[in-house]
This record gives structure tokens, sequence and C-alpha cells, in this order.
């Protein structure tokens, strides 16, 4: 059952979840199914505020009153004008699968444009900082890199057509609304388009590796430069490594052989910040 109420925006007070535009939020588990349809989950207060203030389209906003009246209200009525409130009972939001993590308040987007690697990098100031995903599966890993990057100064990131995409809703979770000012571009052949960051713009391609013999330490980060972090349990392709301008570790002590991805990359994008001068 649905009761919708005139306001600048159209806010319906549910008693139930089995109505049709509630689809995506009774399909979290099916978040790949959400990409096909070009849409996105956003989940918890902290992520939904920082949707909210970006200018990503927003679809719709199911949430319990309580956070309707602490956060929505706040948000400019234009902001919202072609959005769907839905305002549940938290016994009824609490029916939804995962509801520990999203606290009651989520919300549906639409996903940005898709947009190509030459036109973003062109659109970057220079020299730029990349990052590219290759063949990272675990999009919680996925969310904690878009983090970081956002945290520490990347420009933008490639992702791979063998990595879990930075807008599923595990992701968009992790990187704690990072994902809303991170332009990504899905690329088919990760190598190829290295190969022409390369040729195209003498883009330096680092790759994140545990065995290579170059420390972060006495690496070069200057200049155009795209840092690879590769698969969770095999690093990077052949195909990407074979076009490696560098391959650089972290040192680390007591026979430590290796750091989660998601780790390693608030390390790399650390020092890189650093070294270039744009740590605050």
């Amino acid at each position: 059952m649905i009761f919708s109420i005139m306001a600048p925006f159209k806010i319906h007070r549910i008693a139930s979840l089995e109505i049709p535009e509630l689809q995506p939020y009774r399909t979290l588990r099916r978040a790949r199914e959400h990409l096909v349809q070009g849409i996105f989950v956003a989940e918890g207060e902290k992520v939904v505020r920082r949707f909210l203030a970006s200018p990503w389209q927003v679809i719709s906003l199911l949430l319990t009153q309580e956070w309707f009246d602490s956060i929505v209200r706040l948000v400019p009525e234009s902001r919202l004008a072609d959005a769907e409130v839905y305002i549940g009972e938290k016994t009824l939001l609490e029916t939804i699968v995962g509801f520990p993590l999203h606290q009651g308040i989520m919300a549906v987007g639409m996903l940005p444009a898709e947009r190509s690697l030459e036109q973003t990098v062109a659109d970057l100031p220079s020299p730029h900082m990349l990052v590219a995903l290759d063949g990272l599966v675990h999009a919680e890993n996925v969310g904690v890199v878009v983090r970081n990057c956002a945290a520490f100064g990347a420009q933008a990131m490639l992702v791979g057509r063998t990595s879990a995409s930075p807008y599923l809703r595990r992701a968009v979770r992790n990187s704690m609304g990072g994902i809303f000012t991170l332009p990504c571009v899905h690329v088919e052949h990760l190598a190829a388009s290295l190969a022409s960051l390369k040729r195209r713009w003498g883009t330096r391609i680092v790759v994140a590796d545990a065995h290579a013999r170059l420390s972060i330490h006495a690496a070069d980060f200057s200049g155009n430069l795209c840092i690879v972090f590769g698969n969770e349990d095999a690093g990077v392709s052949d195909e990407v490594d074979a076009i490696a301008t560098d391959r650089v570790r972290i040192p680390m002590h007591h026979g430590t052989d290796s750091l989660n991805v998601a780790s390693a990359s608030a390390v790399f994008l650390y020092q890189i910040s650093s070294s270039r001068g744009t740590n605050r």
C-alpha cells in the first residue's frame, strides 16, 4: 500500500515494499542487474548525504521519517525535483536484506554517462595522476581504492573489464561517497588503454608489485603517471605487466610478503601525493 503527499517533490508513505518502484531496494544482492539498468544504490547516512551533495541524478530515496526530517528536509527542493521519496517504518525497512549496513536510509541514482579515456585525460590538469584496476574482483576492495583515490588526489580511475565496477552497491558503500568525485572510465582492453596513455601523453605506467626490486622510496612518481593495482591474488595480467614502465614494491618487515590491495593502495597513493607535493 502506498499513500502519496503533495510536496515540492513526490513523497510517498509506504506500508509495503511490494511495489514496482522499490524493486532496486528488494534486489540488493543482484547489484550487477542494477548496472545493466544504468542505476546504482547508495546506502547509509554518510554515503547518501554525499550523493545528495553531488550532481548525480537522484531517482528515489527510501528512508524512515527520522532520516527524512534530519537530511532530506535540508536538501534544496530543486535537487529532488524529479525524485520519488518513500518513507516507511523502521520495522518495514528492516525486512530488506542488509539493513544493518544501510541504517534505514538508502537511495537509487542514475549512473553517470560513460566517458572515453581520451576525453577524460584531455580534461585533466597536467601532470595527471591516474589509477588503473586490473582484475580486482572484490567490490569492497574496489570501493576502498576509490576512497583512497579521493583522499590522496588521484584524478581519474581506469577500470578493466576483469575488475568489479566501482558502481556496485558494496563498492559505492566502501568508497564512502568518494565515487561521486572520481571520474571512472570502464575500458574493454586495459593493456591497450595503458599503451595509449604512454604513446599519446607520455604517461608512466607504474605497477604495484610486492616482489619488484624497486622500492616505493626510490621510485620516480613525477610527470604524467598511472599506478596499476592488480588482482588480489595473482597481481596484474601478463599483458599489463608488459606495458609497465616500472614495477614498485612496498618494503615490509618480519617476512610479510604483501598487503591487501586496498591497504597497499593507501600506502602508494599517500607516497605519490607526498612526492608530488600535493599533500595538504
